[in-house]
């Protein structure tokens, strides 16, 4: 049987570093837009492709860093009568629209650079130079602010939007040295399309790591069959359990819903039920379970195998 180490300190400092997330993800925003008009300006004024992909990205980085940080102050507020469970599962929407967003400024930057390719421009390397190196102090700074929380999605997302940026800035500072050095301009968009490439790899984590979560797919590390077998085990009352359900709001919070037929031995159903709570909490980290006992027959299905448990089990 295997076992599950959760920090069980995770849960109680997840508000305090929710509004940690928020903060350094706005900042981030800030510093991203403000920079973005410099670079676009450069990028024009240099010909630069890379400058000009670069600036495109931290356009859409910048919405999608305000998206996270909206994510951050939505996911705050508490349950409502139309949203019984919050408001948690925006951000994982939001780190599924920002992976899918990556795609799309991927594709564009690959598109641009086949044309830079047929019809080539000139570049004005020095002054690519010194806005690429610019970026990437900002860039650097940026993903300072949003590294060190790799549990959230949300800043997950936000983070692998800057890591673009950062690998842009460094392709446009070795594109610019190579122009300066050779006049080999075609080096632009070569660079560009390898940082696209980057950049499309780590996009699909995203969206699969999200879209998983949006389908209500079974969390890492919380195995039905395990579940059944393990409660089953601990649990003196508990004769067998079924209909196991595992899936999660946020990639913080698990939920598990299951039924479980318990001997009639006359313990408190209310318990047995605390009993199942705690073991799921304490193996597996769910701090959210709903448990369904029966002493007969399953009510949802009323298949005889799952009949009448033993007066006294033990």
């Amino acid at each position: 049987m295997h076992t599950h180490a959760h920090p069980h300190a995770h849960s109680h400092g997840h508000a305090h570093g929710a509004g940690a997330s928020e903060r350094r993800i706005g900042w981030a925003a800030i510093l991203t837009g403000g920079f973005m008009v410099a670079e676009f300006a450069g990028g024009i004024i240099s010909g630069s492709l890379a400058l000009i992909a670069d600036a495109g990205h931290m356009l859409t980085d910048t919405a999608g860093l305000t998206l996270a940080w909206l994510g951050f102050r939505l996911a705050r507020r508490p349950a409502d009568w139309k949203r019984s469970y919050g408001y948690d599962r925006f951000g994982v929407l939001v780190a599924f629209a920002n992976g899918l967003i990556l795609f799309a400024i991927a594709g564009w930057i690959v598109v641009e650079a086949v044309h830079r390719f047929r019809v080539p421009s000139p570049v004005l390397g020095g002054v690519m130079l010194w806005v690429a190196l610019a970026g990437l102090a900002i860039n650097l700074v940026a993903f300072w602010l949003l590294s060190g929380n790799h549990d959230n999605l949300n800043m997950r997302a936000a983070a692998l939007h800057v890591v673009g940026d950062l690998l842009g800035s460094v392709a446009a500072i070795a594109a610019a040295v190579v122009i300066l050095a050779t006049g080999w301009t075609p080096i632009d968009p070569i660079l560009s399309v390898f940082v696209s490439l980057l950049i499309l790899g780590s996009a699909a984590r995203i969206v699969r790591d999200a879209g998983h979560i949006l389908l209500q797919g079974t969390p890492i590390g919380l195995d039905p069959k395990e579940i059944a077998a393990s409660i089953a085990e601990s649990v003196p009352a508990v004769h067998d359990v079924h209909h196991v359900h595992a899936w999660s709001l946020s990639q913080e919070r698990p939920i598990v819903t299951l039924h479980a037929r318990v001997s009639d031995n006359g313990e408190a159903p209310e318990r047995i039920t605390a009993a199942i709570k705690a073991h799921l909490r304490e193996r597996y980290g769910v701090g959210h379970a709903t448990v369904e006992l029966e002493f007969e027959h399953c009510a949802d299905t009323g298949n005889a195998r799952h009949g009448p448990a033993p007066r006294n089990r033990r």
